[in-house]
């Protein structure tokens, strides 16, 4: 199949789609940012008269003691409250369904997460299937809640998903770790805080891979056919910040500056998600999580720098405004110059990073079906500038295995 073919055979379910991105409301989330950000949220939780509270969170950040002091925080004001740890990374249908139990065993009138992107998606699930008496499985699909979900609230522990900012949550299956999607404007917290005293306990490869992540939904949101101005502004803020601080955070834990600076890059980056979604990083990015157990930021940073290579002829202009706009071009190198200083600028960056690079995971018997999947995935759910076929897949493919050796 051609890559016109599979542009072709996307355009209905593209056009479809930016019908119902066109006519959905797109709230978000009352944000609280800086040091102790995370106690005042909850406090206005309890000026909101909210009195009985499931915290989800996972058994890491359980044992750190993070959650401890929100706890404290919510009881000191009379909300009773019930903890959650069983969050597992990429969260499955039965961590939600366990979730969900404990909800409802606590008679809980409002959910706050504190966690990263898996544990803000199973909560936004939790919190929607709450309040609607679905089924998780039930809420698979677009606007299948159709009603409010319980009030909920986020305190992220990492800076990279953009989660809190978004309509979307993604749940696997136990078995088969298929991903399904769940859309509806009803997910999206009341309110999230992006406090560095919490951020600040990632390990810097952490830090490192969510970094990446929030850079590549910038990237990949800035040349999607469905950007436009005000996602263009947020996206191409956050790569500057992006590029200013990431480092910094890797390298220096207790600089709040930075903590704080790339907790609002991965906000305004997932801001756009719900406009402009991604692309093939992700798609290919989420098959190496699927097949080997990669990392999802790490999988992403092994992809970007071939997937933003393949792009580049469809993206001359953009590519050479963001790389004028960031400095790594003069207004006298033609575009497509500067497009290659910002692909180049990209590698630098990664290469400097403390980032695992799980290449030789990679089976070539398995090229296959990770190709079918992660172009299933993309064509007709994200409005990529260049369209990939089976072999686009295989040659990126090896050079991530090449890069490996």
């Amino acid at each position: 199949m051609s890559a016109t073919t599979n542009r072709l055979k996307s355009l209905p379910k593209l056009s479809a789609l930016w019908a119902i991105i066109k006519v959905l409301s797109m709230p978000r989330p009352l944000v609280m940012l800086g040091e102790g950000s995370a106690q005042r949220l909850c406090r206005s939780m309890a000026d909101q008269g909210i009195t009985r509270v499931l915290v989800i969170t996972d058994d890491v950040l359980a044992k750190l003691g993070t959650v401890d002091p929100l706890i404290a925080e919510l009881k000191s004001h009379g909300v009773e409250t019930t903890l959650f740890t069983g969050v597992r990374p990429d969260p499955t249908f039965e961590v939600v369904e366990a979730g969900l139990a404990a909800c409802k065993a606590a008679r809980a009138n409002a959910i706050l997460v504190v966690g990263g992107g898996s544990a803000i998606d199973a909560g936004k699930v939790i919190a929607l299937a709450a309040s609607t008496g679905k089924t998780p499985q039930q809420l698979v699909g677009v606007l299948k809640g159709r009603k409010p979900s319980l009030p909920f609230f986020v305190v992220t522990s990492t800076s990279g998903t953009g989660s809190e900012a978004s309509v979307a949550a993604v749940i696997s299956d136990s078995t088969t770790h298929i991903k399904s999607l769940l859309v509806d404007p009803a997910m999206v917290p009341r309110a999230a805080a992006l406090d560095p005293l919490i951020t600040q306990g990632m390990p810097a490869s952490v830090t490192a891979e969510t970094g990446v992540d929030a850079l590549t939904h910038a990237l990949e949101g800035w040349v999607s056919g469905f950007s436009n101005a005000e996602t263009d502004g947020y996206n191409s803020t956050a790569v500057r910040m992006i590029f200013k601080h990431l480092e910094t955070a890797c390298n220096e834990p207790k600089n709040l500056a930075a903590r704080e600076a790339m907790a609002l890059a991965s906000h305004y980056a997932g801001i756009c998600l719900n406009i402009t979604a991604v692309g093939y990083v992700h798609a290919i990015a989420h098959q190496l999580g699927a097949n080997y157990g990669v990392p999802h930021g790490r999988a992403n940073a092994m992809v970007l720098p071939h997937v933003l290579t393949f792009n580049k002829p469809n993206c001359l202009k953009k590519y050479a405004l963001l790389a004028r706009d960031l400095g790594f071009a003069s207004a006298q190198q033609n575009d497509s110059a500067a497009a290659d200083a910002l692909i180049s600028n990209v590698h630098e960056l990664l290469s400097r990073l403390p980032l695992k690079n799980q290449g030789d995971l990679i089976k070539r018997s398995d090229y296959e079906r990770i190709a079918h999947d992660a172009l299933t995935e993309a064509h007709g759910m994200y409005s990529v500038p260049r369209y990939m076929v089976e072999a686009d897949v295989y040659r990126m493919l090896d050079g991530v295995v090449a890069a490996a050796r």
